[in-house]
């Protein structure tokens, strides 16, 4: 690991910290060069500073202290993690990688993938064995040209049965494999509503999946359907990231087709970037221009350099173009959104934002419940790309702000509740935009009138294991700059 050498005045932020070392002399102290900009970041950046001691502005009192402090870690990543907010219940979510190439591209939907988006179901609680289930397949990924599709089971990876036990065994590392085999069946639930006699009968049929650089669009499906003398627009969004023209242009469709509601299927959507939210409310609306959509809540000492120097900074408002481009928006005053666990960050902003200002009706399961945001640190003197430390290649994605509506709603830790519960079924997906599909089917016959499922009602049978397992979950991105003004009292002196 390379050595830093600096001299004292590192430390002192420009009018952001009140007090330095005392000794300002310029003796070199090594410290871990990586290690030091991963507290760095999180001192200034971190949404929960102010809870972890360690990140305390008056921590250290000399140099000497720091340089022991850092050498006690023996990776960036074991720094990091003890610098994380209670991780198992507050700070789910955010992260350090040693590879910002790829951290970038993630974020922009680009992953290695072989397309074929899934999930896991068990028999009972005391079978370990699990079988798999596609929930949805990208277009033009090899599981698209094998031909899989949502609802296809399979119950080998490589000829060997997925288990889950207990103990959180597991063997789910065989999905790791740049290119692996799948063998398909059949779900038989045996005529009963019992699970315990389930079984998977073998298709004889072996489908072999290899990953690729690929860039999903997230604009996955998108119809504007006839029922009853309503026209519905229907959107299955699976990223808040990809074009915002081609967002735009579906809601031009959405426009000259003349719908009056509109189903956002936001339930595979873990969430991207804070600008493609405010995007996405401000097509679904129109009418609340320059209103405010949501506000950002920092740690007290950014807080409150906000506060003095540039307050609009902590405001998001409604938009009526993008860019110089004019949004083709619908003056909706009605949104069905579809949800499911998966449903996070900035899906979640999108729908608790809304809320305020029109009829939101969501139908689904809870959301998952991010209510934070992040951003890219870089190891640079502003924390920005430009300039990055050529000796490595370390991010770090710290949670840095909380976000509210405009009536103060956040801090919705178990996730957002839907108006009408429905679950996903093993043995019912249906088809993505198809009006027979249940949670589509659902949102139909409320706007139809004809729902015949009461308020929170809920399905018996759901799919288990709803954490997914090759996609990561809880993204919002902050890609709003930092004011010029802000970002000089942040450089190091």
């Amino acid at each position: 690991m390379k050595i830093l050498k600096y001299s004292i005045p590192l430390f002192c932020y420009l009018l952001l910290f009140t007090s330095c070392f005392e000794d300002n002399d310029d003796s070199e102290i090594s410290a871990s060069e990586i290690n030091d900009f991963v507290w760095k970041g999180m001192n200034v950046f971190y949404l929960y500073k102010d809870e972890i001691p360690d990140l305390a502005n008056n921590r250290f009192s000399n140099n000497e202290e720091y340089t022991e402090y850092l050498n006690t870690y023996s990776s960036p990543e074991e720094l990091f993690e003890s610098l994380i907010y209670e991780r198992e219940t507050i700070d789910r979510f955010s992260w350090i990688t040693d590879n910002y190439f790829e951290n970038e591209a993630l974020l922009n939907g680009t992953t290695l993938t072989n397309g074929m988006q899934f999930t896991t179901i068990k028999r009972s609680d005391t079978d370990p064995i699990r079988y798999g289930i596609v929930l949805y397949v990208l277009p033009g990924s090899s599981a698209d040209l094998q031909g899989l599709k949502r609802g296809d089971i399979f119950y080998t990876v490589n000829g060997s049965q997925l288990y889950y036990n207990s103990s959180l065994d597991n063997n789910y590392s065989l999905f790791n494999a740049n290119s692996y085999s799948i063998d398909l069946g059949t779900y038989n639930t045996n005529g009963t509503t019992e699970t315990d006699d389930d079984i998977v009968t073998p298709l004889d049929t072996s489908v072999t999946l290899t990953k690729e650089e690929f860039t999903e669009n997230p604009i996955h499906t998108t119809k504007v359907l006839n029922v009853d003398g309503q026209k519905i627009g229907y959107l299955m969004y699976t990223g808040f990231n990809g074009s915002s023209s081609e967002l735009n242009d579906v809601f031009s469709t959405f426009k000259s087709e003349g719908i009056t509601n509109l189903v956002l299927d936001l339930r595979y959507n873990s969430g991207g970037y804070n600008s493609k939210a405010i995007l996405m409310t401000s097509l679904i609306t129109g009418q609340f221009t320059g209103e405010i959509l949501n506000k950002r809540f920092y740690n007290n000492e950014l807080h409150t350099l906000f506060e003095n120097d540039d307050p609009e900074y902590l405001l998001d408002r409604f938009i009526d173009n993008e860019d110089g481009m004019s949004l083709n928006s619908l003056n909706l005053n009605n949104v069905y959104v579809l949800t499911t666990s998966w449903t996070a960050s900035a899906s979640e902003l999108v729908i608790n934002s809304l809320s305020p200002y029109i009829n939101v009706v969501q139908i689904g399961t809870n959301t998952r419940g991010k209510y934070q945001g992040s951003t890219t640190l870089y190891d640079s003197s502003d924390f920005g790309k430009e300039g990055a430390n050529p000796n490595h290649t370390y991010a770090l994605q710290p949670l840095i702000f909380k976000y509210a509506n405009v009536d103060d709603n956040t801090d919705f830790f178990d996730g957002l509740e839907p108006d009408t519960y429905l679950n996903e079924t093993r043995t019912n997906l249906g088809i993505l935009g198809d009006e027979n599909e249940p949670l589509l089917a659902e949102a139909i016959s409320q706007i139809t009138g004809n729902s015949k499922l009461s308020n929170k009602n809920k399905s018996l049978t759901q799919i288990d294991d709803i954490v997914p397992i090759n996609s990561v979950q809880g993204k919002l991105i902050n890609d709003k700059s930092l004011p010029k003004n802000i970002i000089n009292q942040l450089i190091f002196d």
